[in-house]
């Protein structure tokens, strides 16, 4: 899987590149045919926000979400994109 991780206005370190990395694991979890992930961090004024761009099987997932903290942005987006695969997934097995 390829994964680029962005951040804007600020410098991301190792603890939340890997946290960024935990979130995309628990989400592959889900779904095996991710082909690619796209996150991009942002600090805004005192809001935090993630955005999660996933490829699955040719299709494009998108997740964002924004919080005061980046833990809560990411986990948020994280659930997101989890219910975008189950439903995903769901369509799949009805057809």
């Amino acid at each position: 899987m390829k994964l680029t991780i962005t951040s804007r206005h600020f410098k991301a370190g190792d603890q939340l590149e890997s946290l960024v990395r935990e979130a995309l694991d628990h989400v592959r979890s889900f779904h095996d045919s991710i082909i690619g992930a796209d996150v991009v961090l942002e600090r805004h004024n005192s809001l935090c926000s993630a955005e999660f761009v996933v490829n699955v099987n040719g299709k494009t997932l998108v997740a964002k979400e924004s919080a005061e903290d980046f833990f809560k942005a990411i986990h948020g987006a994280r659930e997101s994109l989890v219910r975008q695969i189950r439903k995903m997934k769901t369509k799949e097995q009805r057809w």
